[in-house]
């Protein structure tokens, strides 16, 4: 989830969600975003090897489980919040992990401060806490540095609070151009960010 569209929620959502299929957690995909993008890439791409289903409703956290079936994990595509808060919101309910893509530019940080906010309005409504983390998105470089805009981002970022995954997606046409295409998982930083979304379950 994100303020703002543009900042790579889709593209994470189906890589991760093809990552957590080649891990054979065999998961559900939920496109809430009304522009209905991960469904129609689905639909150019053949079909992906899990099920895609549109929600794009203000009470996603309470029909997600009709769709469920024996599925071992669920990704949950949000719009954006800023157009759509009352879906983006529901799904804020639902989900307990709730991931931010962000590029490391000084335009996407100076917007995490609103999404804060949010977040803790969100929290509020919920039994138990969703965990949070921030995926930097579109790197410079494949893995974190020690300098570079990417390690000031990450660090920026740490200094506001904001918990930053260790693994970051580098600004690759692999990614950029894969819209309407078959993804392969394998050997990708998605495979990394799935295999620590899943070690952080297990530690939580």
């Amino acid at each position: 989830m994100n303020l703002k569209p543009g900042v790579g929620k889709t593209t994470s959502a189906v890589w991760l969600a093809h990552a957590l299929h080649e891990l054979g957690l065999s998961p559900l995909l939920v496109d809430g975003d009304p522009a209905s993008s991960a469904l129609r890439w689905s639909e150019l791409a053949g079909g992906f090897p899990f099920p895609v289903i549109a929600l794009p409703v203000g009470d996603v956290h309470r029909r997600v489980n009709d769709f469920l079936g024996n599925r071992q994990a669920v990704v949950l595509d949000a719009p954006q919040l800023e157009d759509h808060p009352r879906i983006t919101r529901s799904i804020m309910r639902y989900a307990g992990e709730w991931i931010v893509p962000v590029t490391p530019a000084p335009i996407e940080l100076d917007r995490m401060a609103p999404i804060r906010g949010e977040m803790a309005d969100v929290q509020s409504l919920r039994a138990e806490p969703a965990r949070t983390a921030v995926l930097l998105n579109r790197t410079n470089r494949p893995d974190a540095t020690r300098t570079g805009p990417d390690a000031d981002a990450r660090e920026a970022l740490t200094e506001r609070g904001f918990e930053v995954l260790d693994t970051q997606i580098a600004r690759l046409d692999l990614y950029a151009q894969s819209f309407g295409n078959s993804v392969q998982a394998k050997g990708s930083a998605y495979m990394d960010f799935a295999e620590e979304l899943i070690e952080r379950q297990e530690e939580a």
